[in-house]
C-alpha cells in the first residue's frame, strides 16, 4: 500500500526482493495492492493508481476526500474477498493508518516499512501501532529509540537510497559546478506555491553569476506542464529571467552532474545528500494548514528538512513559510555555490549523513526489509 512515488520505488523493490526469497524456498508470492508505475513494472496487480495522491497539509487532504473514502472503500472490499497472508504498509500514514486497523480488525497482519512520523506529529500513534502492526521495519537510525518504550520493537534495516542511488551513479557524469538545479517538488500544489520564490532566486543570481545554467527536473509531464506555465507567466514581468530547462524523469542523472541546487523538502533532499548535491531547502502549506501545524507538529530535533533531523545540526539550511523568499534564501545559496563560505561544511554534512543512513551490513537495505517480512 504505497500512496507516493517513494513508496511506490520502494514498494516495487520489495516485491522483487520477496518473489526471489519465495522462489529460492520453492514458493509464489502474488501481489495486489496501491502504487505506481513502478509497483507496475514489478508485477504488482495495481488496484488503485496512486500517482496523483500525494498530498500535504489537512485542508489539501480534505479537498480529496471523497475520493480517498471510495479508494478506502474499493480495497477494503478487495481485502475481505482475498484474505490476503499480510499487508505490507509504505509509510502515507493518513491513509494506510486507517487501512491498517481494518487489516488487523480482519486478523490480517500489517507489516510497516517507513514509519509515519510520530516523532513530528507527536507519539500518541505509538500505542495504536503497537497493538496493529506485526512489525515495524525503519529507515532511520533514531526511529528504533521513539519505539523502544512500546512492545513494537522497530527494527533499522537500513535506507533503501543508498542502493538506489549507488546502482544508478553514472561514473561518467562529472559534476558541472555552473549548473543549478530546481527542485520545486512532485505535486502541483508544492508548484504553486514554491517555484515563483525559486524563480526569483533564480533570476537575481542570474544577473550577479552569468555563468550559471538552470535546469528544472520534473517527475513526470503534468508537472513539468505546470511548471512550463508558471514560468511563461513569470517571464511576462520578469523577460530577463534566464532559460530554464526542464527536464522529466532524469532527477537522478541531475543530482549527480548540477553544481549546487535549490529544493522542496521532502525525499529528494535524502536523495541529493547521497548524490553529493549542496542545497538549499523550503516548504510551504496553506494558512489554515501552517495554523494547524504549528498546534500540532513538534520539529523533531528543531528541523523539518530529514537530511538536517539525520545529522542532528543543519547541514542543508532551511526556510519554511514566508522565509522561503529571495531576501532570505539568496544569501544562503551564495553561501553553498563552489567557493561559498558554507560549501565544505555542507560537503562534509552529506558525507555523515551518508553514512548514518547505511545499515552496517553488507545486505541493502530493500533485502533486509524483504527478509524481516518473510520470516515473519
Amino acid at each position: 500500500m504505497a500512496g507516493e512515488s517513494s513508496g511506490d520505488i520502494y514498494g516495487a523493490a520489495l516485491a522483487r526482493e520477496l518473489r526471489q526469497l519465495a522462489a529460492a524456498n520453492g514458493e509464489e508470492i502474488e501481489f495486489s495492492g496501491m502504487g505506481g508505475a513502478e509497483m507496475i513494472k514489478a508485477g504488482v496487480k495495481v488496484k488503485v493508481d496512486s500517482t496523483e495522491l500525494g498530498v500535504i497539509g489537512i485542508f489539501e487532504a480534505l479537498k480529496n476526500i471523497f475520493t480517498f473514502i471510495g479508494i478506502f472503500f474499493k480495497l477494503l472490499k478487495a481485502a475481505k474477498a482475498e484474505r490476503p497472508d499480510a499487508v505490507i504498509m509504505i509509510d502515507y500514514p493518513g491513509f494506510n493508518l486507517r487501512f491498517a486497523k481494518k487489516m488487523y480488525k480482519l486478523g490480517i497482519p500489517v507489516y510497516w516499512y517507513v514509519s509515519p512520523q510520530v516523532w513530528v506529529w507527536g507519539k500518541k500513534r505509538l500505542p495504536v501501532l503497537a497493538k496493529i502492526c506485526t512489525k515495524m521495519l525503519v529507515i532511520f537510525p533514531f526511529e528504533e529509540e521513539v519505539y523502544a518504550a512500546t512492545p513494537l520493537k522497530a527494527k533499522f534495516v537500513g535506507h533503501p537510497l543508498v542502493e538506489v542511488i549507488a546502482a544508478r551513479r553514472d561514473p561518467e557524469i562529472k559534476r558541472d559546478m555552473n549548473s543549478f538545479l530546481l527542485l520545486p517538488g512532485s505535486r502541483k500544489n508544492e508548484i504553486d506555491r514554491l517555484l515563483v520564490p525559486m524563480l526569483d532566486v533564480a533570476n537575481t543570481l542570474h544577473k550577479k553569476y552569468p555563468e550559471l545554467k538552470f535546469t528544472l527536473a520534473a517527475p513526470r509531464q503534468k508537472i513539468a506542464d505546470s511548471c512550463t506555465e508558471k514560468i511563461a507567466d513569470y517571464r511576462k514581468e520578469h523577460p530577463e529571467l534566464p532559460e530554464i530547462d526542464i527536464s522529466v524523469g532524469s532527477t537522478g542523472k541531475l543530482q549527480q552532474s548540477a553544481g549546487t541546487g535549490l529544493a522542496a523538502s521532502g525525499t529528494v533532499t535524502v536523495e541529493c545528500a547521497l548524490s553529493g548535491l549542496p542545497l538549499v531547502v523550503g516548504y510551504k502549506l496553506n494558512f489554515m494548514s501552517l495554523v494547524l501545524a504549528k498546534i500540532l507538529v513538534t520539529l523533531y530535533r528543531g528541523f523539518f528538512t530529514m537530511v538536517n533531523i539525520i545529522a542532528d545540526k543543519e547541514v542543508y539550511q532551511e526556510f519554511l513559510q514566508w522565509h522561503f523568499c529571495e531576501k532570505e534564501v539568496l544569501p544562503a545559496v551564495e553561501a553553498i555555490l563552489p567557493g561559498g563560505s558554507r560549501r565544505q561544511e555542507v560537503e562534509a554534512g552529506m558525507k555523515e549523513v551518508a553514512v548514518l543512513l547505511g545499515s552496517g551490513s553488507d545486505t541493502p537495505a530493500i533485502r533486509r526489509a524483504a527478509m524481516e517480512m518473510y520470516k515473519g
